[in-house]
């Protein structure tokens, strides 16, 4: 889904407060996410997601009876628009500074102490889009690359379903990173709620640790991720697991953007050349 196709099915929605023109667009991936007037709304790649967003408007009902600052939903359930789920939120005011480490933190603390919900929520299966992500990248990846990172996906998904946790397994945010904060004039403020999962907190804990190591996150910040949340999961023999596990669904998301951009197959190729030599130094990019 490109640009021009979610603007198509946001304009078929009718559930902008003007021209479908004039809204912004914020990101561009599994869903396009646009901001117009008072209202962000998020539009899934395909139906398969469809699921995940109706999810979503869940969990952030479920944050926000339990008082956890978090993106608030603008309508309880998402609507299907020609094949693709649409979700409409409230609009966050202007963030005040970038989010840091810390701040992220902060709020894991306040989800990790949260019992699970009653409307139940799934495991978080960090192997699970590998699949899709790969049918969706075709033939612009290398064959050889896609077998390696199924065989690398089915390894690691046994290896991560017999691990022994150190912390009580519960709701987690599944994808923690500074990027899902915002930061307003009341505070920290947790976004992107459609990976929430009750699984194991170490997951949240390992995407900084990778983000250390991998994206060039500096040693001071991540000890300030670690100081303000009160454990380092790098001391867990089981975040190699978890690491391997994340770095496998991070290639195969990348491959997917490979058939329209040029610049996401060479970060493909530089993700999946350093798996294959075992060398955890190699910088991987944002992308």
């Amino acid at each position: 889904m490109d640009e021009a196709r979610a603007r198509d099915v946001l304009a078929a929605a009718e559930v902008l407060p003007g021209p479908v023109a004039d809204a912004r667009l914020l990101a561009l991936g599994e869903n396009a996410v646009f901001a117009a007037g008072d209202l962000v709304v998020k539009v899934g790649r395909d139906a398969e997601l469809l699921d995940r967003a109706r999810r979503e408007l869940e969990v952030a009902a479920w944050l926000a009876g339990a008082g956890v600052p978090a993106v608030r939903a603008a309508e309880p359930k998402p609507l299907l628009v020609e094949g693709h789920p649409v979700t409409l939120w409230h609009r966050l005011p202007d963030p005040v500074r970038p989010a840091g480490p810390r701040d992220l933190a902060e709020l894991l603390r306040l989800v990790h102490a949260l019992p699970a919900p009653d409307f139940g929520l799934p495991a978080r299966d960090l192997l699970s889009g590998v699949e899709r992500w790969l049918r969706l990248a075709g033939d612009a990846i290398d064959p050889a690359d896609a077998a390696y990172l199924r065989e690398r996906r089915d390894g690691f998904a046994t290896a991560a379903a017999a691990l022994t946790p150190h912390l009580p397994p519960g709701p987690i945010h599944g994808d923690a990173l500074p990027r899902n904060v915002h930061i307003g004039p009341d505070g920290p403020v947790l976004v992107d709620l459609e990976t929430v999962s009750a699984d194991l907190r170490e997951h949240d804990l390992v995407v900084m640790a990778l983000s250390r190591d991998r994206y060039g996150l500096p040693a001071e910040a991540y000890d300030a991720f670690t100081g303000t949340y009160g454990w380092d999961v790098r001391e867990w023999a089981g975040c190699t697991v978890l690491r391997g596990a994340r770095e496998t669904a991070s290639c195969a998301w990348v491959a997917q953007h490979a058939p329209a951009d040029p610049k996401a197959l060479t970060e493909f190729r530089r993700r999946v050349a350093s798996l294959r030599d075992g060398d955890e130094a190699v910088r991987w990019y944002p992308f």
